[in-house]
């Protein structure tokens, strides 16, 4: 890492990032961007923006291989991710990030149209995830204080999968991250 931790943090992106995205017809960074771009279009927060855009950063980093959930692995990228990032971002940003995957499991235990819309390689991790939520956990999670960002982050996610879409540079979100980093640089 070097002192400008956003810049590294787009690296790792760009370069981690071109692997598949699972079993998805997009790649990492793709995905990553799409989900940042959607953020950013509802008129997210900089926090939000930046959460959405390395949701999946945990995939980047994990030792797992490749594709771990072809081989029935949950490499638990969310709590990966949440706390690489909790160095230099707030609640704000990783809370999502720790949530998402929380929030598919939510939004498929309260809402059977979204369960329906999961692709086939969402379904499948879901399984590895521990499936929809029973009651009394979809109620304790939709009693925190950042089940709202994750639900949104959750949306986003799911939609982020669209092969050929264009797409702004990784670059254009550097503001976002800059803005919320837990303490900016001067």
């Amino acid at each position: 890492m070097t002192a400008d931790i956003v810049s590294d943090l787009l690296d790792l992106v760009a370069e981690r990032g071109r692997a598949a995205y699972g079993r998805e017809a997009v790649s990492q960074y793709e995905h990553a961007v799409q989900t940042a771009l959607l953020a950013e279009q509802a008129g997210a927060t900089p926090e939000l923006i930046t959460a959405a855009l390395l949701h999946d950063v945990g995939h980047m980093i994990h030792d797992e291989g490749e594709r771990p959930a072809e081989h029935d692995i949950d490499a638990l990228h969310e709590g990966l991710g949440e706390a690489y990032l909790r160095r230099w971002f707030g609640a704000a940003v990783t809370e999502p990030v720790r949530l998402h995957v929380a929030a598919k499991r939510y939004l498929c235990a309260v809402d059977v149209r979204y369960r329906a819309r999961l692709s086939p390689a969402s379904e499948h991790s879901l399984r590895l995830q521990g499936g929809p939520f029973e009651a009394a956990a979809a109620t304790a999670f939709r009693a925190g204080p950042h089940a709202e960002a994750a639900i949104a982050l959750r949306r986003w996610d799911d939609e982020a999968k669209v092969p050929g879409l264009a797409m702004p540079d990784l670059r254009h979100f550097e503001p976002a991250l800059r803005a919320a980093l837990r303490t900016p640089p001067s």
